[in-house]
């Protein structure tokens, strides 16, 4: 990585714990050089426009949760345990990544009606995001951990309801029970989807 790239990240490091505390709508060229005593001409040569800025977070925030959840996450066996091991980095990802909260859940309730490349970027994120999701819950009716009637998109949904809960809980109303309650749920979920006791003893 050569210094200017590395500059970037740092910049880019700093813009999105920005963005979590400011919201990525009041993130700016001049806000970030205010937080970084960078000039607002040195960063312009790095982004074009505030939209680009913006954009740019969102990828980089994307690129920490691959590094931090889905990696970690795939390297686990396939299955329930691939799904525990999401849930669990996911719900530590949510509590942790960055001082001011999850940067993509505020976005998301910031730019759902602007459309742009902005809302693009985050619903890109969204999908694949869902997507992994889909995609262990099919492995996990694969291992014959899952019923086979299990609908992985379903799973995702619910599955999601519970963190955006969980984050609600956590950082608006500062609810100490929000991790117990939210793996309660997670607990029940599963449930609901594991094979029943006849179908157990006919395979």
């Amino acid at each position: 990585m050569g210094k200017g790239e590395s500059t970037k990240v740092a910049v880019l490091d700093e813009a999105t714990e920005l963005a979590s505390l400011v919201g990525l709508g009041g993130l700016t060229i001049g806000t970030l050089a205010a937080a970084t005593k960078l000039s607002k001409s040195g960063l312009y040569a790095h982004f074009a426009s505030k939209e680009s800025l913006q954009v740019e977070v969102l990828q980089h925030a994307r690129e920490k949760f691959v590094d931090v959840v889905m990696r970690p996450t795939l390297a686990t066996p396939r299955g329930e345990p691939r799904l525990r091991e999401f849930f669990d980095r996911w719900l530590h990802w949510q509590s942790t990544a960055f001082g001011g909260g999850c940067v993509f859940v505020d976005a998301a309730s910031e730019f759902d009606d602007q459309e742009g490349p902005v809302r693009d970027e985050l619903v890109r994120a969204e999908r694949d995001k869902l997507e992994s999701v889909t995609m262990i819950v099919r492995t996990g009716v694969a291992e014959g951990h899952f019923r086979e009637d299990v609908d992985p998109e379903q799973f995702a949904y619910e599955l999601e309801g519970i963190v955006l809960a969980h984050h609600h809980a956590r950082r608006l109303m500062r609810d100490g029970s929000a991790d117990t309650r939210a793996r309660r749920a997670f607990e029940r979920l599963l449930d609901s989807c594991r094979p029943r006791a006849d179908e157990i003893h006919q395979a």
